[in-house]
């Protein structure tokens, strides 16, 4: 049974409260020595003990080795070890060891679940040191786990036990660990340490000017003065509060007016100048708009002629694909510019050319992430037969690997006719099929069997239609296949009014637009556009999006692993100066959209 996180953080407060007491009690036994440095030589020693004397030198030789970094070596004599005879104290240690590696070999489940063990109710007995070894490795289990709050929450807890750079490595992985939440996420718990913090990242996360974040920093440090966060602002806080502001005063809006897509371009625009006007009623600093149109610009060379003409500081735009590879070819640009779409993949651009647009690729590697978080290894996909489908495909796989997953197999998904045919084929039930045909013929009678699929694919990564996404369940569970779970992009969300029974339990990516009801300048949107709460709402958002970047363009280029709360995503700009977005993680329930939020731990 999981120990619970309360039940550890009570008992290792109790170890503070006996005045910190550096020696288990006799009841639990003693913690294997970690002074050793022979190797060899402690081997030889345990062979020749019995009992609880050889489990305590064997531990300490498996923690010799993990610390040598023969990792194989560690965790074979750990493997070897007959822990019928350890004492709590040997066990919590040797549990704490099998955590340590499986982390390392990225298996954070696993660490969890050797954390579980029930001699972890004596962890409060054991030393300072051990205490905050153990749950330094589970705070990395929850983390790697996909569980960032009840990471934090437990790196909050014993940062009280850390010293030197363990406390300073310590106290930036919750900031980061916080700071990657959704908004959602970021309401008070109750627990005076953590709400603090929370409060400190609701405010970087506030879609505000540079000024304004750096006032409202301070005015959060001088109202909670005694908050380790005040104390030590994090690192990326503290160069925040050095950057000095630049506020933008022109800004260039090019957009075209004649385009086959008009509805979407328009949807951009709106949304953008919907954010502006959002700005200027909060009293914030805003900059002149200047409107262009790209619709019959040829050569990018007079556009920003004319732009630096009329003192245009920064260019939102364009929109259209060639424009934006023409930017990405060349070596310099005489203005900063926010490009709405993205270059080819192997055009990086020049340090001027920044690029954002609602990328699919973004979705498939959320989704790999979460798969991977649960514990899953080997993948099958199923995406559309056209370009779309092999761009996702290919920035699937790529990232999927990278992580050390296996692509098991992939369909290309185009005529309904074919789709039971292709899933069968995906899961091999026409080999089951064959096998009981020949098994038939081979005894000349009827055999009662049951086809069955392949065991080597441990979930699906889907990016399709919501009409193929609602065939595709129901086929799953005709083809014996219905236990696999789905790990889907947002191309599957058929939009508000639109509801596919079976869909039901879906989990897929989506932006915080249909998440966030709440958002002003979500509201204020749908307000004035009530086709915004549509499909079309994701290039409203985009545009209100823009708006953001382009006040917060300063500091995200500042500070490398900074980002900004947008309605499309977390934002972050990567290194080739693309903007990357974190999309919130949800699934259908009688059909209404239900973001899914980490497992509870308790």
């Amino acid at each position: 049974m999981k120990t619970p996180l309360r039940l550890l953080s009570t008992l290792c407060l109790s170890a503070f409260l006996v005045a910190c007491s550096s020696s288990p009690s006799t009841t639990v036994g003693q913690l294997p020595s970690t002074k050793y440095d022979d190797l060899d030589k402690l081997l030889l020693q345990a062979s020749k003990k019995s009992d609880s004397q050889a489990v305590g030198l064997y531990l300490s030789a498996a923690d010799l080795a993990w610390q040598q970094k023969q990792s194989l070596r560690a965790r074979e004599i750990l493997e070897g070890i007959d822990l019928s005879q350890a004492t709590p104290a040997q066990m919590i240690f040797a549990k704490t060891l099998e955590a340590e590696m499986a982390v390392a070999r990225k298996q954070a489940n696993s660490a969890l679940k050797a954390l579980s063990h029930a001699s972890f109710a004596h962890l409060g007995e054991m030393p300072l040191n051990q205490q905050a070894r153990t749950q330094l490795v589970r705070a990395q289990a929850l983390q790697d786990s996909g569980k960032p709050l009840a990471a934090a929450r437990e790196r909050i807890f014993i940062a009280p036990m850390l010293e030197g750079q363990a406390a300073s490595d310590n106290h930036q992985k919750v900031w980061e660990l916080l700071s990657a939440l959704p908004r959602t996420q970021l309401k008070d718990t109750g627990e005076t340490d953590l709400d603090g913090w929370l409060a400190l990242v609701r405010i970087t996360k506030a879609s505000s000017s540079l000024e304004q974040q750096q006032a409202n920093i301070k005015q959060w440090v001088e109202q909670n003065p005694q908050h380790p966060a005040s104390k030590q602002l994090p690192e990326a806080l503290q160069q925040l509060q050095q950057l000095q502001a630049k506020n933008i005063k022109t800004l260039a809006l090019l957009l075209p007016s004649q385009d086959p897509n008009q509805n979407v371009v328009t949807a951009l625009r709106n949304g953008f100048f919907a954010a502006h006007y959002i700005a200027q009623s909060s009293g914030q600093a805003t900059p002149v708009i200047k409107v262009y149109d790209s619709s019959t610009i040829a050569n990018m060379d007079a556009f920003y002629t004319q732009a630096v003409a009329d003192g245009v500081e920064l260019v939102v735009g364009p929109w259209e694909k060639p424009l934006v590879r023409q930017l990405a070819s060349r070596s310099q640009l005489p203005i900063t510019t926010l490009a709405l779409n993205y270059a080819d993949s192997h055009q990086h651009g020049p340090q001027q050319l920044f690029q954002y647009g609602l990328a699919a690729e973004d979705e498939a590697r959320l989704a790999a992430d979460r798969a991977w978080a649960d514990g899953m290894r080997r993948a099958a996909a199923l995406v559309p037969q056209n370009a779309w489908g092999d761009r996702i495909l290919a920035a699937f796989t790529e990232y999927w690997t990278s992580l050390g997953g296996e692509l098991i197999a992939a369909k290309h998904l185009d005529r309904p006719a074919e789709l039971a045919g292709q899933i069968a084929d995906l899961f091999q039930l026409r080999d089951s099929e064959q096998r009981a045909k020949q098994l038939e013929q081979t005894l000349e009678t009827k055999v009662a069997a049951q086809p069955t699929r392949r065991q080597d694919i441990d979930f699906i990564f889907l990016a399709a239609s919501p009409q193929q996404a609602r065939q595709i369940k129901p086929t799953l569970a005709f083809q014996y296949a219905g236990d696999v779970p789905i790990y889907a992009t947002s191309a599957i969300n058929p939009g508000p009014g639109e509801v596919y029974p079976e869909l039901n339990g879906l989990q897929f990516s989506e932006m915080p637009w249909f998440i966030e009801a709440n958002d002003a300048t979500r509201q204020h949107i749908t307000y004035n556009w009530p086709q915004a709460l549509g499909s079309m709402g994701r290039f409203y958002a985009m545009g209100a999006d823009a708006y953001q970047l382009a006040s917060q363009l300063q500091q995200l280029r500042a500070l490398p692993n900074s980002s900004a709360a947008g309605l499309t995503g977390i934002l972050k700009i990567n290194p080739e100066q693309r903007v990357e977005r974190t999309l919130y993680w949800t699934q259908f329930s009688n059909g209404k959209i239900e973001q899914l939020r980490e497992a509870q731990v308790d």
